[in-house]
Order: C-alpha cells, then sequence, then structure tokens
C-alpha cells in the first residue's frame, strides 16, 4: 500500500504491477476499493495499477466535514503525481466515471483513453434521480435500500450481496447525502454522461462494459450513440449486479486488454485478451 497527502489528509492507494500508461482504478460513491479486489490481479500481471480509496472511503482521509467532485479529482491527480505516472488510463466504476471525464478535460493526452464499468451513460430513468434526492433527506436508509435491491438484482452471488450490505452499507449517512448532491448536481448540468463524453474538447477512446440496466433499447441507444461516435464502444456483460468487477473479473481483464490493444497499440509486457 502507498499514501499520499492532499490538505493534510492522507489518500491510500495500492500501486502494483508495472509499465505506462498505468490503470488507474476509482470506485463510485461510498464503494472502498475492495470492489476491484478481483480485477486488479489480472490486469496489475501485465499493467501497472494504482487503486485508490476516495476521500473519506476506506482507508483514506476525509479532508474536512464536507467535499465535492472537484475534492475527489484534486486527491484522484495528487495519486498520479505522487506515483510518478506519465499516463494514466481511469478504469472508473459507475458514477466514478465523472471524475474520469475530468481527468481527462484535465490532463488531456496524459489520459490516452477511458474504461468505463456499469455507469448510466444515457440520461438517467426519473426514479433514479428521485432516489438521489431522496438520499439527502432524514429517509435515506429507505433510498439506500431500494438502490441496493436494484443493483443486487439476478444475483445469486454471496460476494456481491456480502459487499454490497458490508461494505457500502458501512457508510452513513453523510456521505450518501454527498453522493446524492454531488451525482444530481452533474447530471443537472450535462444530462448525461455520453452528452459530457460528446463534449470533451477532444475525443478520447472509450469503452463501456456494463450489466445493469438488461434492457435491449438500452443497449441500442449506446450503439446508435457509438454509429456517430466512432471513438465511443460499448458491450454488455452476461452478469447480472451493478458489480461485474465480482463477478466476471476475468472477462472484464480480458475485454479491457483487447480495447487497449486495439486502441492504444501493444501495451506494456505486451497484454492480450481473447476477443470482446
Amino acid at each position: 500500500m502507498a499514501e499520499t497527502r492532499k490538505g493534510g489528509a492522507r489518500i491510500h492507494y495500492d500501486d502494483l504491477g508495472q509499465g505506462e500508461p498505468a490503470l488507474l482504478f476509482i470506485p463510485g460513491w461510498c464503494t472502498s476499493r475492495a470492489v476491484f479486489r478481483e480485477l486488479v490481479p489480472p490486469c496489475s500481471a501485465l499493467h501497472r495499477a494504482l487503486v485508490v480509496d476516495l476521500p473519506g472511503h476506506g482507508e483514506s482521509d476525509a479532508p474536512g466535514p464536507d467535499f465535492d467532485n472537484a475534492t475527489v479529482v484534486e486527491h484522484l491527480r495528487a495519486v498520479i503525481d505522487a506515483s510518478g505516472a506519465r499516463r494514466v488510463i481511469p478504469v472508473a466504476l459507475s458514477h466514478g466515471g465523472w471524475w474520469a471525464l475530468e481527468l481527462r478535460r484535465q490532463l488531456g493526452p496524459r489520459v490516452p483513453a477511458l474504461v468505463l464499468l456499469d455507469w448510466l451513460v444515457l440520461e438517467p430513468p426519473l426514479p433514479f434521480l428521485q432516489a438521489l434526492q431522496v438520499l439527502q433527506t432524514p429517509q435515506w436508509t429507505q433510498a439506500r435500500d431500494g438502490l441496493f435491491s436494484v443493483w443486487l438484482q439476478g444475483t445469486s452471488s454471496p460476494a456481491v450481496t456480502r459487499f454490497v450490505h458490508e461494505d457500502m452499507g458501512s457508510f452513513g449517512q453523510d456521505m450518501w447525502k454527498r453522493a446524492g448532491r454531488e451525482i444530481s448536481r452533474v447530471y443537472a448540468q450535462h444530462g448525461s454522461p455520453l452528452n459530457a463524453l460528446a463534449a470533451l474538447p477532444l475525443p478520447v477512446p472509450t469503452l463501456h462494459l456494463y450489466a445493469q440496466p438488461d434492457d435491449d433499447a438500452w443497449l441500442a441507444a449506446q450503439r446508435a450513440f457509438a454509429s456517430s461516435h466512432p471513438w465511443f464502444h460499448v458491450q454488455r456483460l452476461a452478469s447480472h449486479s451493478h458489480f461485474p468487477t465480482l463477478e466476471m473479473p476475468e472477462e472484464i481483464a480480458a475485454r479491457l486488454g483487447r480495447f487497449l490493444d486495439t486502441r492504444l497499440g501493444t501495451p506494456p509486457e505486451g497484454l492480450s485478451s481473447s476477443n470482446p
């Protein structure tokens, strides 16, 4: 485990493997870096992997009584700087994708690609936006438990169920309220992640691997976007929960490797994978 500081707050991260560009694993809100525990080993065998605990999450300190999306990006940049990585490819779970986008906006070619995992990249459904609002009220546990139910739908994996209830369930009202506020804010600003991606000054090769929602129309809409934005690639996974990183890590690692092989050329130490 490595450590750096930003504004006096300690930031913990794992620094594994070697090679450039490094993979920067970014969890979502109310999630520790343990969500990547199964995915990192097959990736770090052939790539350098920086696996971050967000501010106030896992083993990282909170930077103060409150913080926002901008603070998280500052802490991610502190990890990049401390690691000495010249180029990084964010591998971002869910709404960690907003921070990945901002890193590309700020660092430009130092972020040569994005890998997004199970994110609501289209305009979010109304029930989800309503849940974000309820997270900011005294009834926050009702909204959180409703999200847990959706995220676990269709899975029989004890590891996923345990992670959601024990890891995500360990976060209190302040963090869930913050998550609801900050996620609502970026959707209100951009409409959708695909809109935000299309608005970047320069297109960036982007791969979206997801399992939820299991809706053919959702996939068709992303494919339609990809047809007019050839730098965007989407693949639906055969897992069930919101956490395919825990359900099918080897498959994700293989698809990620294939994407990097194709879009960036042969990566360090000749990472290869099966066809997606």
